[in-house]
């Protein structure tokens, strides 16, 4: 009996071998997995900023969004109006596992924590301060004696009254 057995399973091999000869279509990319993707959690505050990921992937803060997980690291620019743009990196970490776990991807931060400022208004730009000319003097009177008492209409005392 165990003969017979053997005989049926090798026959069977070799039909199955056969016939996956004749297929020359078979391809061996079924056998490929899907590139891992990772979930970041994307946050900021004030919430309601538009993040995008520089690998092209963003929503409405806060949320999540998955993409494929890149061999570099990448960032996630926050933008929201009335309030300075943020940009932050995330570091993305591979773990390949081994014959107790599985291969994981990671990122750090996650979540993506953006504190947005509020944007400052220009301070207006003041025009530099330039002196006044002094206004030309009425006609000027005709040369005053040396001893002459200083013209009454000045409000400055004469310096050289009384050191003479």
């Amino acid at each position: 009996m165990g003969r017979v057995i053997a005989i049926a399973l090798a026959g069977a091999s070799l039909l199955g071998a056969t016939s996956l000869g004749g297929c020359s279509s078979m391809s061996w990319d079924m056998f490929k997995s899907d590139p891992p993707t990772v979930q970041v959690r994307l946050e900021s505050n004030p919430p309601g900023a538009d993040a995008t990921t520089s690998l092209g992937a963003g929503c409405k803060t806060p949320c999540s969004v998955s993409v494929p997980a890149p061999d570099a690291p990448f960032t996630v620019a926050y933008a929201l109006p009335k309030y300075q743009s943020a940009s932050i990196p995330v570091n993305v970490i591979k773990n390949p596992g081994d014959f107790t776990t599985p291969a994981s991807v990671t990122t750090d931060p996650n979540p993506v924590f953006a504190e947005l400022q509020p944007a400052t208004p220009p301070k207006p730009v003041r025009k530099p301060h330039r002196p006044k000319k002094p206004k030309p003097a009425a006609a000027a009177p005709a040369a005053a004696p040396a001893d002459s008492t200083p013209v009454a209409a000045s409000p400055f005392p004469d310096p050289n009254a009384g050191t003479r």
